[in-house]
């Protein structure tokens, strides 16, 4: 049985933290300013903005020591991350979760963040959210943008989702727990004991940046490791800023899905909004939904 932490009400908490790559603080004064306006209180960590003169948003010791202290914090009601990057794989096994399974509180964000995702459904079997980070709030130009659907979500409302049909998707329908996230951190995370369990579940993927032979290559170490012989359904995400290598590879992102998993007969949604570019919705990991892909296009609800 999946835990379902509280939902927010005006006045609670959240914490704002940077377990991964260095983000500016004035990046995420808009995320502030609109959690206040929801209703919210802020707590900022100091990760965020930190002076670290590398990559990361500060050591490996005090990205864990924050997120640690906001897992721990009874008076933080939920964690949104400022931003993925690289670095949750290095502090993700010296995180002590006893209290936060006593007292869970949502988790929210993606890319970097699928690993905790991930890790937390496989281990506690606790419900996160797939979304939207601090500095996505600085694209907010109206009451319908992917960002105040984070809102609507951490505040209990059940939301529906739709996407255009695709050329390549595979009609049907399908029920299960909701799992996946940034595909290189699915195939990183294999072997591990923060793996992504599938069985029976609806898998989503996405990613950006990748040159195509790699997709390829974590695609094919999903499929060797039985991530898609018992799912339900799959929905694939934006796979932004794809390269090629000077000798083309010779497919797109989603012929080489599509051929991958030709043997399968669950249904299949392309182009569904969840990526790193602005098309990309709050879903929540561990929670039952339904996926009909149907001919003119595909609806994702929760149940």
């Amino acid at each position: 049985m999946i835990t379902i932490p509280p939902y927010l009400r005006p006045g609670n908490c959240i914490g704002i933290t940077c377990p991964a790559g260095y983000m500016p603080a004035e990046k995420a004064n808009k995320c502030i300013e609109t959690l206040q306006s929801w209703g919210f209180e802020v707590m900022v960590g100091k990760t965020l903005g930190s002076a670290s003169d590398n990559y990361f948003s500060g050591t490996d010791e005090e990205r864990r020591d924050e997120l640690q202290a906001m897992l721990d914090d009874k008076n933080i009601h939920a964690i949104l991350f400022g931003r993925g990057g690289y670095g949750m794989g290095r502090i993700i096994d010296q995180l002590n979760f006893k209290k936060f399974i006593k007292n869970p509180k949502w988790l929210i964000g993606f890319s970097d963040i699928t690993i905790l995702h991930s890790h937390i459904h496989s281990n506690f079997n606790i419900a996160t959210i797939h979304g939207p980070m601090a500095g996505a709030f600085n694209n907010i130009e109206s009451d319908d943008t992917y960002v105040n659907y984070l809102h609507k979500i951490i505040s209990g409302k059940k939301i529906s989702y739709s996407a255009d049909h695709h050329a390549l998707n595979r009609k049907g329908s399908a029920k299960g727990q909701l799992v996946g996230g940034n595909l290189a951190l699915l195939a990183n995370a294999t072997g591990t004991k923060s793996d992504v369990n599938t069985k029976n579940k609806i898998l989503f993927i996405e990613d950006v940046g990748e040159l195509l032979y790699n997709a390829d290559r974590m695609l094919h170490q999903l499929k060797r490791s039985g991530k898609f012989s018992k799912i339900k359904g799959l929905i694939i995400g934006g796979f932004t800023e794809m390269k090629d290598t000077e000798r083309p590879f010779g497919k797109s992102i989603e012929t080489i899905i599509s051929d991958l998993i030709q043997e399968f007969n669950f249904p299949v949604c392309y182009n569904f909004p969840v990526s790193h570019d602005l098309k990309n919705v709050p879903l929540k990991i561990g929670i039952e939904y339904e996926l009909k892909v149907g001919k003119s296009k595909t609806i994702l609800k929760e149940l």
